[in-house]
């Protein structure tokens, strides 16, 4: 199954952005699904629901950090390179959605109460998270190809 057909229906099943996206890579990145799950759940919502950092770009960023990231805090130009690749990621996600802000995303005004809505047909109906979990999804398939990653 592709990555980003994966990471929609594991949002529909109740993870959130960031977990939808961290896990659908578990494959490429080896992360075992309890490490992806926990490490990705606060940034659900904007970062806890925040409605900052939109959580499917923050899942993005997880997979680009594990594949490609850098470890050794004294090699800067490996790091320069990969906030280059962050940077240029997260400006083709800006392009194609028109944000990586979580609130201008979905019209909101900052941040939400902690408590997360209920998962019902009509908040599927109401949100567009599914359509920018499976963007974000992409692009990072698209890079993974382009590297020959896989």
């Amino acid at each position: 199954m592709e990555h980003d057909v994966l990471a929609g229906e594991l949002f529909r099943k109740g993870y959130n952005c960031s977990q939808a996206v961290l896990l659908a890579f578990s494959d490429v990145t080896g992360l075992d699904q309890r490490t992806a799950l926990a490490v990705s759940s606060s940034f659900g919502g904007g970062m806890g629901r925040l409605r900052e950092v939109c959580g499917a770009v923050s899942g993005a960023f997880m997979v680009a950090g594990l594949l490609w990231g850098g470890y050794d805090p004294n090699h800067r130009d490996a790091k320069a390179e990969h906030y280059k690749l962050i940077q240029r990621l997260a400006a083709r996600l800006k392009e194609e959605n028109g944000s990586i802000i979580c609130r201008e995303l979905l019209g909101l005004p900052g941040a939400s109460a902690p408590v997360p809505e209920e998962r019902t047909a009509d908040y599927y109906r109401r949100r567009p998270c599914e359509a920018y979990i499976r963007t974000a999804a992409r692009i990072i398939d698209e890079e993974i190809k382009s590297r020959g990653t896989e």
